[in-house]
């Protein structure tokens, strides 16, 4: 399915954009009916989990999922959407269609129907879903040792930095001090999977916080 755009603009909010969203995913046809049990906004991109049931109360049979105990199924859909000259739009795929967007949260993840085969698109789209939370979200003074090294715009390389902080318009942002020149450089979340941890900054910063730290931590 192709992109679709509301050129009567009367989404032009976030709560428009979540109210739109519930809608296109509440439908009922004779036979069947599906509900929103959860949406979630990343970036320009909404996922959604949608119940599936029979109007009749019998269970739902599908290829693709395992039936749920109360004889529903429940998936996963993507909504990628932009603004055009004003007009919202939006493009929609099933979790089994193979969509790129993987960045689901895992409490929507954990709503979802298991899956009958565990080599389908589906099954490979929450994997990379799982993968993404995983990615750890470092704290300022952490010392980290990237999965590989990070090619830069200057044709240099880095893999061990600091996670520390630059000011812009008067906000934080967050950066990372190479180790190897102390120069600062800006990484995608991305380009954090698989790195390791080589030195936790609350954990350093005194005896006294650390125990603290490890108490919490337990």
């Amino acid at each position: 399915m192709g992109w679709l755009f509301y050129t009567d603009r009367r989404v032009k909010t976030y709560a428009d954009e979540k109210a739109e969203i519930a809608r296109l995913c509440t439908f009922e046809t004779d036979t069947r009916k599906t509900v929103l049990l959860k949406a979630s906004k990343l970036g320009s991109t909404w996922y959604a989990a949608l119940r599936l049931t029979n109007i009749d109360g019998a269970p739902v049979e599908d290829r693709t999922y395992v039936t749920d105990a109360d004889g529903s199924i429940t998936f996963g859909a993507v909504f990628l959407t932009r603004y055009d000259e004003g007009c919202w739009g939006y493009k929609d795929m099933e979790e089994s269609a193979g969509p790129v967007e993987s960045r689901a949260p895992l409490s929507l993840l954990a709503l979802l129907s298991e899956l009958k085969d565990p080599d389908s698109y589906a099954h490979a789209w929450r994997q990379r879903c799982r993968d993404w939370a995983a990615i750890p979200d470092y704290d300022e003074g952490d010392k980290i040792k990237l999965a590989a090294p990070v090619t830069l715009t200057d044709g240099s390389t880095c893999q061990i930095v600091t996670a520390t902080h630059y000011r812009r318009g008067g906000q934080k942002r967050r950066c990372y001090r190479i180790e190897e020149t102390g120069g600062l450089v800006r990484l995608s979340k991305a380009s954090l999977a698989g790195s390791e941890l080589l030195g936790s900054a609350k954990s350093e910063a005194s005896p006294v916080l650390a125990e603290f730290f490890a108490g919490n931590d337990s």
